[in-house]
């Protein structure tokens, strides 16, 4: 039997596992589901949101991208994070005190901007690692008229997509600067991580105050195609998304076309995606202008039989599918 590759499980062999553990406690409004970005439970008076997210690509920022990245699948439930477990698998012989002290820094630091409160987890040293992880686990809470998932999307929806390509940058500085990539270039894309930044936060409240946000979803790893997939498949719908419209930062351009990688499929952290009714679209692209937001209508929600599809004028074609996020490639070459 074939290995499988890096990177996120295949879709179809994880819903077919999920499939099989459906959980029994009535209370789970939002259960285990692929593109469905965090779990809901029914608490009474409110719903508890629940999302967990390791971080294995990046080693610079380690803390920063874990909190932000747990943040934005909380965020997209139309709810506000509120409390954070850290896992944090050290690699031995090359984990000291000072390096410890680094991360929960950057932990604590994340955790105040968010103002979320760091309130457990687990830490060792263990062999097998080249790199530290760290395994997050995001707490949030939401109103229960408030709640927005990935398969809300309805046939007519405006598609609208925030833009968010600090990890290349980060992670492979000196092979860009063999391949010719501007240093000015990288070191802008470095930036990145933090402005504009990788949290959905601002944006997704906004756009909750504004306007009834049917779907919102959070592009990572598998990238913006990934991510309009998973939308697809978790509302049951068709989407008709114009490739001019999809906005690509000329520093993430530059990144994938050094490495000979599809922006399609490279992870889109910092990205949202959201479905509203036309006019409120128009509305809240306008309000996100306002604050600088850069934020674009690419397509419509369409009937599930016309599948999802890219457009180009007159022409159309599937959507391409990445069975792993293009930037494990990388991982894979060094």
């Amino acid at each position: 039997m074939p290995l499988l590759p890096l990177g996120k499980l295949p879709g179809e062999l994880l819903q077919a596992v999920l499939d099989k553990h459906v959980p029994r406690d009535p209370r789970v409004v939002v259960g285990p589901r692929v593109g469905e970005d965090a779990a809901v439970i029914d608490l009474g008076d409110r719903y508890l949101v629940a999302t967990a997210d390791p971080i294995t690509f990046a080693t610079d920022d380690l803390g920063w991208y874990a909190l932000h990245v747990n943040a934005n699948d909380i965020v997209v439930r139309g709810a506000t994070p509120r409390w954070f477990l850290a896992t944090l698998l050290l690699p031995a012989r090359t984990t000291d005190a000072e390096t410890v002290r680094a991360l929960f820094a950057q932990l604590a630091a994340a955790c105040e901007d968010l103002e979320v409160a760091l309130v457990g987890g687990h830490t060792e040293v263990t062999h097998g690692l080249d790199r530290a992880i760290v395994a997050g686990t995001m707490l949030g809470e939401v109103a229960k008229d408030k709640l927005v998932t990935t398969g809300g999307a309805r046939v007519g929806d405006a598609i609208v997509l925030i833009e968010g390509a600090a990890i290349i940058a980060r992670e492979k500085e000196a092979e860009l600067r063999a391949r010719g990539v501007p240093a000015a270039t990288i070191r802008r894309a470095k930036g990145f991580l933090r402005t504009p930044g990788i949290s959905v936060r601002p944006e997704a409240e906004l756009a909750c105050e504004l306007a009834s946000v049917h779907a919102m979803h959070d592009p990572t790893e598998g990238g913006l195609a990934t991510a309009l997939h998973e939308l697809a498949d978790a509302a049951g719908v068709g989407l008709r998304v114009d490739r001019d419209r999809i906005m690509v930062l000329p520093e993430g351009k530059l990144l994938c076309e050094a490495f000979g990688l599809d922006p399609l499929g490279t992870i889109a952290s910092g990205a949202l995606l959201m479905t509203l009714d036309p006019a409120e679209a128009g509305m809240v692209i306008h309000a996100l202008a306002r604050e600088s937001i850069d934020c674009h209508f690419i397509g419509q929600v369409v009937d599930r039989a016309q599948g999802v599809r890219l457009v180009d004028g007159t022409k159309s074609w599937p959507m391409p599918v990445f069975p792993q996020d293009e930037i494990t490639r990388l991982f894979r070459e060094a």
